[in-house]
């Protein structure tokens, strides 16, 4: 853990980190890759006049070029919004309304899960893939013309699976593929995808019969479940594909990569994955302070899910505490060592954060329900969408109705010591007439508590202290030029 912080200073001046800088596409270009026409579409229809342009870091290259021949074509304001605070797969909704912007064009990966605020149009980056290959590696793990299989893909190869389907549904004839969704009625819906209709969703998926899940659309045969198939991904490993693994785990998966135009079984072990999430579950059990990171202000309902962990920590006996700090790292998190674990709140994609390097765990709201509400147990079900927890979800799972008399005890599966789960109605009530505390059951004790004050006051460096008054007022000097390690007036040394 130390590593994380110390380094030689001259290992971190001379080294050197490889950065992939993406090359401007040519003006020719930019009108099929950037979907300019119909973003302009877009906006005169609804006569928008501040238009926010959301870019990932890779694609800001070319965010002045799009952006100049938006406002060339409309009558329109248009913003760059770079640098998002969280996820760049999530809409930043907050940042747009910063420059009280009409609409928002996100560009590049996406995770589509929901907004709610302002009306949104997608632009997917259309990433290249070798259609003939893909089939080709279709082939080779799917020989079983007869099999089921269930086509997934990262949302930059959308445009091409039509191609793909052409090649392959007359060979498989149990192929099915999925169709990319939104919901909501701010975002604007073209070719490349369509509109969640709940009505639909919900009757069809009673049945068994329609999927719809992670911006995710697809029909399986009357009686049939999404275990009785298998998934072939297309695109590159990473936080999407390892989603989709969590979720449905008891599926075997293959995968395709159009930069190496390689197709492979996925050989990670899923049992092993949710294992590790589950000493999570157990670490969240033995806790007693709860650290919740808010990482979305855009993904619809976190406002929601917040409160609804809070009453559950509250009710397993454990004290919360709420954090906005934006991106994650290991150096932020740091700086609350009395926090024992911490939820992290965000979307689906960047729920499952690898916590290895933290002093302290990073679980989802799922494994925090599974750790603090004593009616719902561990199973094969895994959840990474919070929205699927609060009333009305495929998976809540409900509170007690009322606090127990007594509180439950059960083993720590980790330092093996006796816990206790729940808040005991026999509270410690402080007297109205004064500051003595009066206990309601005479055979009870008081619990020891350390609130953060107490905390604060143990730390040997507080933060900066203010001195108000004491210091002198004094005038502004010319500061020393250059880097840390050699200013401009020190010279050089011989």
């Amino acid at each position: 853990m130390a590593d994380a912080f110390s380094s030689s200073s001259e290992t971190v001046i001379q080294r050197v980190v490889d950065v992939t800088v993406k090359t401007n596409t040519p003006p020719e270009k930019l009108e099929e890759l950037y979907q300019i026409k119909e973003t302009c579409d877009f906006v005169i229809q609804h006569q928008f006049k501040k238009v926010a342009l959301q870019f990932p870091d890779e694609l800001l290259v070319d965010s002045v070029a799009v952006a100049a021949e938006i406002e060339r074509q409309c009558n329109a304001k248009t913003y760059i919004l770079g640098d998002t605070s969280y996820g760049s797969c999530c809409v930043d909704e907050v940042a747009a309304e910063h420059v009280r912007a009409d609409c928002i064009v996100h560009y590049g990966r996406a995770c589509l899960s929901p907004s709610k605020r302002l009306p949104l149009m997608y632009v997917f980056e259309r990433r290249p893939v070798d259609v003939e290959k893909c089939a080709s590696a279709f082939r080779e793990l799917y020989p079983e013309t007869q099999c089921r299989v269930i086509i997934l893909y990262d949302v930059n190869y959308v445009y091409a699976i039509s191609d793909l389907l052409t090649l392959l549904s007359p060979e498989y004839p149990n192929l099915v593929a999925s169709d990319l969704v939104v919901e909501g009625e701010q975002c604007h819906c073209h070719g490349q995808i369509k509109r969640k209709h709940y009505d639909t969703c919900a009757s069809e998926q009673a049945n068994n019969q329609v999927i719809c899940q992670f911006g995710r659309q697809f029909s399986l045969e009357t009686g049939s479940s999404v275990t009785d198939y298998s998934v072939f991904y297309i695109g590159q490993e990473g936080a999407a594909l390892r989603n989709f693994m969590m979720t449905w785990n008891r599926c075997s998966f293959c995968s395709f990569d159009p930069i190496t135009m390689m197709g492979r079984t996925e050989s990670v072990s899923i049992n092993r994955a949710l294992m590790k999430r589950y000493y999570a579950i157990e670490r969240a059990k033995d806790a007693s302070v709860v650290g919740i990171l808010v990482g979305t202000l855009g993904v619809a309902d976190y406002l929601t899910i917040i409160q609804q962990l809070k009453e559950t920590i509250h009710r397993a006996g454990k004290k919360s505490y709420m954090f906005a700090m934006g991106k994650l790292n290991v150096a932020k998190l740091a700086n609350f060592l009395e926090i024992d674990i911490f939820v992290l709140i965000a979307c689906p994609e960047n729920s499952l954060l690898d916590s290895s390097e933290f002093y302290k765990p990073v679980v989802t709201p799922f494994e925090m329900e599974v750790a603090c509400n004593k009616n719902r147990e561990w199973s094969e079900e895994y959840v990474t969408d919070f929205r699927h927890l609060l009333p009305g979800g495929l998976s809540h799972v409900p509170l007690t109705d009322q606090l127990e008399d007594s509180e439950d005890t059960d083993v720590s599966l980790i330092t093996g010591a006796l816990r206790s789960h729940g808040v005991s109605n026999s509270e410690p009530v402080v007297s109205s007439h004064g500051s003595s505390v009066v206990l309601r059951n005479q055979n009870l004790t008081i619990a020891t508590t350390n609130p953060a004050a107490s905390f604060l006051a143990e730390r040997s460096w507080r933060g900066l202290e203010q001195k108000l008054g004491e210091t002198p007022v004094v005038k502004a000097v010319k500061g020393r030029r250059g880097i840390a390690i050699a200013y401009e007036e020190e010279g050089t040394s011989s």
